[in-house]
């Protein structure tokens, strides 16, 4: 009898896997791997370290894919709620003892490999509020005092990130959370108000930013000297622009290989695979990703319970406003704020927050067919 309750319960998981999502997914880490590929191919090094490495995230990111996806979500965002609490922790850690790369302390070496807590932030946030509220009241009709301890951890944890500094991590999970809070029900009005006193203070958080912090918004305004400040956007937009509607080909982006294009490989992938395929390859990308959302979000809006729906949707958001800020900034739409385009730059950390964070919302849908 055992035996043949979990064959049907294995069997039922075959039928109502997404394979859809997974092709999508699979094709987006693949040209990932390509223009990672392409953007540090040498002649003598035609495999560089940062290939093998993503290589590595990928095949091992679709691992952690599968087994979040086979795994049940309840123990995952129970656990997680408690795990958050220890990612607190290490972004503390990160502050006092983290590893320096690149002007900022915003990661914690383990030797082999390092990672980012504000990553792991993104990825646990939503089983912190999901848990926290469906414990506070399953029926999901909540007062406003029940959001304090959110806001709270979610003020706390942005700070945080800020400090390392990381501000575009810190826009994500400052957005993912708010988002999360609005679905969950907090009355409308305290949105308005955090508005209002956002806009008043901006002219003082105009002088908490970093130097750097600062250049970037007057850039994105029009300001700066195209070989100084505005160099990054300017080489982007030239890349961008000479790719043309089918690009220069694959390995054949002049300002990729002669190393015009700055971050090529990690927040500027965008632009090379528009140099190198052109406008026809940028659209068959970002058509990818609008399948790849439309379809979740689709799936998400028919889970029976508020409080799936309010996890699964948590578990993307960050996703889906990475995809859209980076290919902003790289065209020149939004102020460059160093965030990654998900399954696509480079970035082992970022990789596998964002198989996992798609594993487990795959995990959310699938129990909607069937009991665990």
């Amino acid at each position: 009898m055992l035996q043949e309750k979990l064959f049907l319960r294995t069997r039922r998981k075959r039928i109502y896997f997404d394979w859809i999502s997974l092709g999508t997914i699979g094709v987006l880490a693949s040209i990932g791997l390509l223009f990672v590929w392409s953007a540090t191919y040498k002649p003598d090094i035609p495999y560089s370290l940062f290939f093998k490495k993503q290589l590595f995230g990928v095949i091992f990111g679709f691992i952690i894919y599968l087994v979040c996806t086979f795994s049940d979500y309840r123990p995952i965002m129970r656990w997680g709620y408690f795990f958050y609490f220890i990612i607190i922790a290490l972004l503390i850690f990160t502050i006092i003892k983290g590893t320096i790369g690149m002007g900022a302390q915003r990661w914690i070496n383990f030797g082999l490999i390092k990672i980012q807590a504000s990553e792991l932030a993104k990825l646990f946030f939503p089983s912190l509020i999901s848990y926290y509220l469906y414990t506070e009241n399953e029926s999901f009709i909540f007062k406003n005092k029940d959001f304090i301890l959110m806001l709270l951890m979610l003020l706390m944890s942005t700070l945080l990130i800020l400090k390392q500094p990381d501000l575009g991590t810190a826009i994500i999970l400052l957005s993912l959370g708010l988002i999360c809070i609005w679905l969950a029900g907090l009355n409308k009005r305290w949105f308005f108000y955090g508005t209002v006193i956002l806009l008043l203070c901006a002219p003082l958080g105009w002088y908490v930013l970093k130097p750097y912090q600062r250049n970037r918004i007057a850039v994105f305004l029009g300001k700066g000297q195209p070989l100084k400040e505005r160099y990054q956007i300017e080489q982007s937009t030239i890349a961008i622009g000479s790719g043309g509607i089918i690009g220069k080909g694959f390995l054949h982006g002049t300002q990729n290989k002669l190393q015009f294009l700055p971050e090529c490989r990690t927040d500027f992938i965008f632009s090379v695979i528009c140099e190198e395929r052109g406008l026809l390859g940028a659209l068959f990308v970002v058509l990818l990703y609008i399948l790849l959302f439309a379809r979740l979000f689709l799936r998400i809006v028919q889970l029976p319970t508020s409080w799936a729906q309010l996890f699964a949707f948590g578990l993307i958001i960050h996703i889906v406003l990475s995809t859209i800020i980076n290919i902003g900034m790289v065209l020149g739409l939004l102020p460059i704020v160093g965030i990654p385009l998900p399954l696509i730059s480079y970035g082992v950390s970022n990789l596998w927050v964002t198989f996992a964070s798609l594993g487990i919302c795959q995990s959310v849908l699938m129990h909607r067919y069937y009991t665990m």
